[in-house]
């Protein structure tokens, strides 16, 4: 099973450019530990929302805004891709990440969708790339 990880944004710093150096050595032995365990397929962080933009989509009319947005505590500041046998691993691993020395942060874990679970519907051609790649099931 392969879940997507979000770290939701502290507000302030909103990239990992902004944390100090003892958290990111944490992080890196962190991550290190998912590659070691083969359950590290991705990850990324994501520069501040003022560098980003939302498109809204409402009766066939777009309609674009420039970030940075207001509810910082809902943007993702980042996220992994992860394969684990079941959520409930997932969610050991996240309780195992280092935080960061000040303020809180909040991470959601959500099971990615493959696609044969749309059936017929969707053809792997849908996609950016080969899902089955990804994942040796």
């Amino acid at each position: 099973m392969r879940f997507m990880i979000m770290v939701k944004s502290s507000g302030d710093g909103q990239n990992c450019a902004a944390q100090d150096e003892q958290f990111l050595d944490r992080m890196r032995k962190f991550n290190d530990e998912l590659v070691k365990a083969g359950a590290l397929l991705a990850l990324e962080g994501l520069h501040p929302s003022a560098k980003g933009a939302r498109v809204r989509l409402s009766a066939g009319k777009p309609t674009v805004f420039d970030g940075p947005f207001p509810e910082a505590k809902e943007l993702i500041g980042g996220y992994w891709l992860w394969q684990m046998k079941s959520k409930e691993e997932a969610i050991e691993w996240v309780k195992r990440c280092p935080f960061p020395p000040q303020g809180e942060i909040e991470i959601e874990i959500r099971e990615v969708l493959d696609v044969e679970e749309f059936g017929a519907r969707m053809a792997p051609s849908m996609y950016g790339r080969a899902q089955p790649a990804l994942v040796d099931d």
